[in-house]
């Protein structure tokens, strides 16, 4: 007999079950009352780790796979959380123009490729390189946490020259962010061209939106190490 669950591959199936998982959980959370960071504590205890490495290796290993994948959870994840909390506040205040998120245990800032340049160019713009000094400033308070910048386009023009250029934008924001002190072993750059839309590029509105750069903020394996073993501060 052929039954429908055969084409579902192990790691598809896996996830799925992870996901149920966090789901229950998320649930649960929910209904009591509970902060953010004590939420996230429960979800991550029960699942999130292992979703989070599943996502953090897949092709691409986008802002939110690269945060999930630094997953810890339980106490250990729900302090690291308490860290990026107090951290993206500040970054919410020295960025006006951008977006950001806690997600997970890290932290998600979004940028317009149309406030940190000009069209089809990848120099910073002068208006927006005191945010990025700001947000220098930040990264530095916390040493042991890892950068990925990444640079989106939209699909107009060619496939080839979104690619060459949303590398070099990620590049730009990278080298940035490294001639402010943000070392370079901390930081990794990719660019994705116009494979990773967020939005419709049949619309100007979409096209807008999938023009950006995205910085995914999360901790490493010595802050990993030190939230598990009691060592990290608040």
């Amino acid at each position: 007999m052929n039954y429908q669950w055969k084409s579902v591959g192990t790691k598809s199936l896996a996830l799925l079950m992870t996901v149920s998982l966090l789901t229950g959980n998320l649930s649960i959370a929910q209904k009591k009352n509970l902060n953010k960071t004590q939420k996230g504590a429960i979800v991550g205890a029960s699942g999130g780790a292992v979703l989070g490495a599943m996502l953090g290796k897949t092709k691409g290993n986008t802002a939110l796979g690269a945060i999930l994948g630094a997953t810890v959870g339980g106490a250990a994840g729900a302090v690291i959380g308490r860290r990026m909390d107090k951290r993206a506040e500040e970054i919410k205040r020295q960025m006006p123009d951008a977006q950001v998120e806690r997600v997970g245990e890290g932290i998600k800032v979004s940028l317009g490729s149309d406030i940190l340049f000009d069209t089809d160019s990848y120099a910073l713009k002068s208006s927006t390189r005191q945010q990025l000094i700001n947000f220098s400033q930040t990264l530095n308070k916390e040493e042991d946490t890892d950068i990925l910048v990444e640079g989106h386009a939209d699909a107009t023009g060619s496939a080839e020259h979104n690619l060459a250029l949303s590398k070099q934008r990620a590049d730009a924001v990278a080298s940035f962010l490294e001639r402010q002190g943000v070392k370079t072993s901390r930081v990794d750059e990719k660019g994705y061209g116009e494979a990773q839309p967020i939005a419709d590029n049949a619309t100007a509105a979409g096209r807008q939106k999938n023009r950006r750069v995205d910085i995914a903020v999360f901790a490493n394996k010595q802050m990993q190490k030190d939230a598990k073993n009691g060592k990290l501060g608040e």
